[in-house]
């Protein structure tokens, strides 16, 4: 039951996993929420039927009203889009929009609307990371900490005065689909203690430092490919930035086998080359060093340890990866 001391009213735009832990947390702390942004449904799975957004599945069953705007640019692609999603927001006078990887650009005249502005949940300590692919890119940089940043949006790419940050460190092991469980728990607790400040005027903003800026740009499928010649320690941190998506891959004796958990291991020879083969496990060299692959899966099967998949599919010590 929301709490009646509850004034703010949060709109909120995202639309996945991530997104949706925001919102529930939004919800379940006693914000009303007067409407729901997200993506249009888009096909999935195996069959391609058209699938709703976490965001909206989650929206419909607490009874929030959603909008799908294909676009919020009243000049853009999808302008009626635009204009509905104008008329849903000023009918629902929200005092705040409330954004988690909506992915779609917001135009000034979103950020004008709402009277406290728009705030963005964002899974980096800005400046570092801006874009679309923090969690993705900070495994894959190898960094050691990582965390969320409150950010007060303004036109440009993630360069809004910083509201709340906490950092939170990036374990050994962990993959984009751990660490990503982590940092969503995380936004989801800041962005209603960042409410509840601003509910009594305790927010105060931080601009961004100048220095230490990079940019997290969007994972691309044609990245999956494993280059044999990279080092252990590379190829194994993209194995894990990868994981779930696109998947680290290569290829045995032209069939598709992908990746998804290795370590680094002892030895040295050509890139690509099996190094040591066996039931449990196979060592493959890379440009500097080796990996050892612990878990695989073949096209059409599932994700298992790699002595499972190695059962079916024994490496040979000397044959080589990748082509």
């Amino acid at each position: 039951m929301p709490d009646p001391l509850k004034t703010l009213r949060v709109a909120f735009a995202g639309t996945p996993e991530f997104a949706q832990v925001a919102l529930s947390r939004v919800h379940a702390a006693g914000f009303p929420v007067p409407l729901v942004l997200t993506q249009p449904d888009r096909p999935a799975g195996r069959g391609m039927k058209l699938q709703a957004s976490p965001v909206k599945a989650f929206a419909l069953a607490h009874g929030f009203p959603v909008a799908q705007p294909r676009s919020l640019r009243l000049d853009g692609k999808a302008p009626d889009d635009a204009a509905a999603a104008r008329e849903a927001l000023l009918a629902a006078r929200p005092d705040v929009l409330v954004v988690a990887a909506y992915g779609l650009i917001l135009p000034q005249w979103v950020l004008d609307l709402p009277p406290r502005g728009c705030l963005n949940i964002h899974a980096s300590l800005l400046p570092r990371w801006r874009g679309a692919a923090p969690i993705h890119r900070a495994i894959e940089a190898g960094d050691t900490r990582t965390g969320i940043t409150i950010m007060q949006m303004d036109a440009g790419l993630d360069t809004g005065d910083m509201l709340l940050v906490e950092a939170l460190d990036i374990r050994a092991d962990d993959s984009t689909a751990s660490l990503h469980d982590r940092l969503a728990g995380l936004g989801g607790r800041m962005i209603v203690e960042a409410l509840r400040l601003a509910e009594r005027g305790g927010l105060s903003r931080t601009p961004q430092p100048a220095e230490g800026v990079t940019y997290a740009h969007k994972i691309e499928k044609a990245e999956g490919p494993i280059d044999w010649a990279q080092p252990a320690g590379v190829i194994e941190r993209r194995i894990r930035a990868f994981d779930p998506f696109p998947g680290a891959s290569t290829t045995l004796r032209g069939e598709p086998l992908k990746v998804w958990r290795a370590e680094p291991a002892e030895g040295a020879g050509e890139p690509g080359r099996v190094l040591r083969a066996g039931a449990d496990a196979a060592v493959v060299a890379c440009g500097q060093g080796a990996v050892r692959l612990l878990e695989l899966q073949r096209a059409g099967g599932k994700r298992l340890p790699a002595r499972q998949v190695l059962a079916s599919l024994p490496l040979v010590e000397g044959e080589r990866l990748g082509g």
